[in-house]
C-alpha cells in the first residue's frame, strides 16, 4: 500500500494523546457532578436506565470513525502497475539574445525582459512538446536542454540575465550552430523548430549560412526580430552607484537597432521559416505564436515514460468512518426494557 498524503497520519495521535483523555475526564466530570447533586442510593435508582457499557461503545464508535476518515485523509492506494505514457510534441529550442543590446527600453521594460515574460506564457501552452533555452551574446550557452519538465526550464528561465553568457558581442550564427549540433537530436530530420528571439544585430558569425546548415537537418526557424527598427534605443546601464546612464562608444552614446533584413534572411533560410516583427508599441505574443506555427504542425512520438499507476481507496475508509459515526447515532444509552 501507498500512501499520498503520509502527513495526515500525524492526526492519528489525537486519538490516544487528546480525545482518549477528553472521554475518560468527560465521564469521571459526570460521575462527580453527580455525586454532589445526589446520594448514593438516589443516583442507583437514576441510573438504572443508563448502560455505562453502550455510553463506552458509543465512545469507542466516535474514536474508530476519526480514525478511519484520518485513514481516508492519506490517500490510500494499492496494487501497484507499470503504465506506459506515450506523448507526441515537436522539439522546440528557444534562442534567446543576452546581449546588452536586449537591454534597450524601446520594448517595455526592456527587449529581455518582455522575451522572457513571452517565455513564460510561452511554457504555458505548450502541450507535450519537449523544449531547450539557449542564451547566446559573444558565446553561447544551454541553460536548460531539451525536456518536458516545464518546472524546470521556467526555473532556468528565471536566472536568464545579460550575465548568462561571458563574453559580449553577438554572434547569431554559433548560437544557431551549437543549438543544431548540441541540442537537437539526430534520430529525426524533422519535427524541430528553433525560435530566435533577438534584435538580429550581428558580429560577423555567419548566421544565414548557419540558418542552411540548420536547414540541412530539417530544422526550421522561427526570427522574432525585437526592437526598433528606425530609430533605434539607447542601452541603459546602471553604474555601482545605482545610477543609470547610457552605453557610450568612442564617446558616443550606442543606439541599437532592429536588424529585421538579416533576420528575414535567417528565417527564410530554412523550410517554412517565418520572421516575426515587435516593434515598439506592440507584444510580443509568443503563446499566440506557438498556437499559430508549432501547436498546429505534424508531432512524432516523443519518448516513453513509465510510471507506476495504483488504484486509489481512501472512498473505503471514508465510508467506514461514515457508517460507524451512524452507528454511533443510533445507539441508544438507556439499557433495553
Amino acid at each position: 500500500m501507498d500512501l499520498g498524503n503520509d502527513r495526515a497520519l500525524w492526526l492519528l495521535f489525537i486519538v490516544p494523546a487528546v480525545l482518549v483523555p477528553v472521554y475518560l475526564w468527560c465521564f469521571w466530570r459526570k460521575a462527580s457532578v453527580l455525586k454532589i447533586l445526589a446520594s448514593v442510593e438516589m443516583l442507583r435508582q437514576i441510573n438504572t436506565a443508563v448502560s455505562l457499557r453502550r455510553q463506552m461503545i458509543k465512545a469507542v464508535l466516535l474514536l474508530c470513525a476519526f480514525a478511519a476518515i484520518v485513514v481516508a485523509l492519506t490517500e490510500p492506494k494499492w496494487n501497484p502497475r507499470p503504465l506506459q505514457i506515450k506523448s507526441r510534441g515537436r522539439d522546440v529550442v528557444i534562442l534567446l539574445d543576452t546581449s546588452r543590446s536586449m537591454l534597450a527600453e524601446d520594448i517595455k521594460p526592456s527587449r529581455l525582459e518582455r522575451a522572457k515574460i513571452a517565455i513564460g506564457d510561452l511554457l504555458e501552452k505548450l502541450g507535450g512538446d519537449r523544449i531547450a533555452i539557449v542564451t547566446f551574446a559573444g558565446n553561447s550557452a544551454v541553460k536548460c536542454p531539451l525536456t518536458q519538465d516545464y518546472a524546470f526550464v521556467r526555473m532556468a528561465l528565471a536566472d536568464i540575465s545579460t550575465e548568462s553568457t561571458a563574453r559580449g558581442g553577438t554572434a547569431i550564427g554559433d548560437a544557431i550552430r551549437k543549438a543544431t549540433e548540441e541540442v537537437f537530436d539526430r534520430q529525426a530530420r524533422e519535427f524541430k523548430d528553433l525560435i530566435l528571439i533577438t534584435d538580429g544585430e550581428d558580429h560577423d558569425s555567419f548566421p544565414v549560412q548557419a540558418a542552411e546548415k540548420a536547414a540541412g537537418e530539417g530544422i526550421r526557424i522561427i526570427a522574432i526580430g525585437i526592437g526598433d527598427e528606425n530609430e533605434g534605443s539607447r542601452i541603459p546601464i546602471t553604474g555601482p552607484d545605482g545610477r543609470t546612464t547610457f552605453l557610450k562608444y568612442q564617446g558616443q552614446e550606442v543606439w541599437s537597432k532592429l536588424d529585421a533584413d538579416t533576420l528575414r534572411k535567417i528565417a527564410y533560410a530554412t523550410p517554412g521559416g517565418k520572421y516575426i516583427g515587435v516593434e515598439p508599441g506592440t507584444t510580443l505574443n509568443l503563446d499566440e505564436i506557438y498556437e499559430e506555427l508549432v501547436a498546429s504542425a505534424q508531432k512524432r512520438e516523443l519518448e516513453s515514460a513509465t510510471m507506476i499507476a495504483y488504484d486509489e481507496r481512501f472512498q473505503v475508509f471514508l465510508v467506514a468512518g461514515i457508517v460507524l459515526l451512524v452507528c454511533e447515532v443510533l445507539i441508544s444509552e438507556r439499557k433495553k426494557a
